[in-house]
């Protein structure tokens, strides 16, 4: 299992983060998503034949791109 922490710059408050936790939650092999507004950050847990760079795309798709 892999965990990876990203960084949000536009993360306002708690419905961004249920946004994005309930995108994430819907790929196979994504198993957690939690996150903090006041950090701008959210950690996730996935498997295989997740990639951290899936995760980027997806995030850059439902207009919430993480911080490179």
């Amino acid at each position: 299992m892999n965990k990876q922490s990203f960084t949000i710059p536009n993360i306002s408050c708690g419905h961004c983060v249920m946004s994005i936790k309930n995108e994430l939650t819907e790929i196979a092999g994504v198993r957690t998503v939690e996150g903090d507004p006041a950090t701008k950050q959210i950690t996730v847990e996935f498997d295989t034949p997740v990639t951290s760079e899936k995760i980027i795309e997806i995030l850059q798709e439902i207009g919430y791109p993480a911080e490179t």
